[in-house]
């Protein structure tokens, strides 16, 4: 692997580039005219247009991508997070063109995409599952009828798809028959494919999740765990590890339950594996996330690994340079998702921004796509950068991120960092006491 393509942007792009660098591998950065002078345009050592604005006129152009790496020599191509990132078509026709994909399979992407299929080789691998319809439901009666028999309340999930759009709490059936058509429209609206199952809600549950990587040669190791509960509408915004929750019995199953997931799809490269956890630290498997996520800062300011150089590594062929008991949970690290909107209403908010001074601290790294006078346009997702803070416990880590956030300074937008700095000083999240429930909660305890 000489030269690496991103068919990703902002501060992915950076990253990803940042590792390459140090390992004197070229680059490629594509941009749209939006991007034209971003910072991540600047730094790759080639950059190519790929058109307009929007996305899927630019960054989920393919054949503008394919044409690019052809045109610049690429040998591989790192899809970043997001976009492409987890399309099987789009890994297939890289894989065609005798270009390196840097991430697993396209079949295990696949495998992983459809929600169904996932449950049903995880089932197959001995990982938990949360009790739910085996198969698609053609119908709001098939629907209805499982509920009756697991419970209410329900999750009524799109196979196809996450997060806020894909998945609907159905606490009763009233609820549920109210929610199946219009749940059904978005999913093939927005994902193009309509079928539906339906799950058990566990209430107030903690989102775990474990990072895994494997390699050519059939090995699978976890990299610990990452705590993601504190999220808004399915999105997170804060993550931490090690999680102040598990205790070291669960977390050793849970880490052992992802390693599972992973050699059951005979998976390559970096992912994660995504559980609930109920109050009772009982686990559920939720999903594989068939790519590098977000949150991978806070897994390698924890343990120390740089998670882009594995991928690189692991894409050459190499087997992974770790054994499973070399990783270990070096400091406490915390990350926090700064973006460009209102901290009230959540709404984005683009413009200009007219000054952006990030801390300078010992113990923080910023990973960020924007600099002063950087434009934010409401094209792309709001997230402008992020703050990993690491100490030596959670309660310094915490103290050095709240002061870190103090002294961020970004004028011509609004931001989420007033947000944020609550969550910090919050009592439950200071003593670690937190579910997804938390913003809700939270929220709804200021208007009382």
């Amino acid at each position: 692997m000489h030269k690496v393509l991103i068919a990703n942007r902002g501060e992915i792009a950076r990253r990803i580039i940042r590792t390459c660098k140090s390992e004197k591998v070229a680059t490629v950065a594509v941009y749209s005219d939006a991007d034209k002078d971003m910072p991540f345009v600047r730094e790759a050592d080639e950059a190519v247009h790929i058109g307009p604005p929007p996305v899927p006129h630019s960054y989920l152009n393919v054949d503008a991508i394919i044409d690019a790496a052809k045109r610049t020599g690429a040998d591989a191509i790192h899809p970043g997070y997001g976009l492409l990132s987890e399309n099987e078509a789009f890994a297939r026709r890289v894989q065609e063109e005798g270009i390196t994909f840097i991430g697993p399979a396209p079949e295990v992407i696949g495998q992983m995409g459809d929600k169904l299929t996932a449950r049903r080789i995880m089932q197959q691998a001995g990982v938990p599952v949360v009790p739910g319809s085996e198969n698609s439901l053609d119908t709001v009666d098939e629907a209805a009828s499982v509920a009756a028999d697991i419970g209410y309340p329900v999750m009524l999930k799109a196979s196809a798809g996450g997060g806020g759009i894909g998945m609907q709490i159905c606490h009763d059936e009233a609820s549920l028959r109210q929610a199946y058509q219009s749940l059904r429209g978005r999913a093939k609206a927005y994902f193009g494919n309509d079928s539906m199952f339906v799950e058990k809600y566990v209430e107030r549950p903690h989102h775990i999740e474990v990072q895994i990587a494997g390699d050519q040669h059939g090995n699978v190791l976890h990299l610990l765990e990452r705590e993601c509960s504190i999220q808004r509408r399915h999105q997170k915004v804060l993550e931490e590890s090690p999680s102040p929750f598990l205790d070291e019995k669960t977390r050793e199953l849970l880490c052992q339950s992802a390693v599972l997931a992973g050699k059951a799809v005979g998976y390559t490269g970096v992912g994660t594996v995504e559980f609930i956890v109920d109050e009772n630290k009982n686990f559920y498997f939720l999903e594989m996330n068939t790519r590098l996520q977000v949150e991978h800062p806070v897994t390698e300011e924890m343990t120390g690994l740089d998670l882009v150089s594995m991928q690189l590594a692991i894409a050459n062929g190499l087997p992974i340079a770790i054994d499973q008991d070399e990783v270990k949970a070096l400091r406490h690290a915390i990350e926090l998702r700064v973006y460009a909107e209102d901290p009230v209403t959540f709404l984005p908010s683009p413009g200009t921004i007219t000054l952006y001074q990030p801390p300078v601290m010992e113990h923080v790294r910023i990973d960020d796509g924007v600099e002063s006078n950087t434009q934010v346009t409401p094209f792309y997702d709001p997230m402008i950068a992020k703050v990993i803070i690491t100490g030596t416990t959670r309660e310094e880590a915490v103290e050095r991120a709240i002061h870190a956030m103090q002294n961020f300074q970004i004028t011509g937008i609004k931001t989420n960092i007033p947000f944020l700095l609550e969550v910090l000083a919050d009592e439950r999240f200071r003593e670690g006491n937190y579910t997804t429930w938390f913003v809700q909660e939270r929220a709804a305890n200021s208007k009382k």
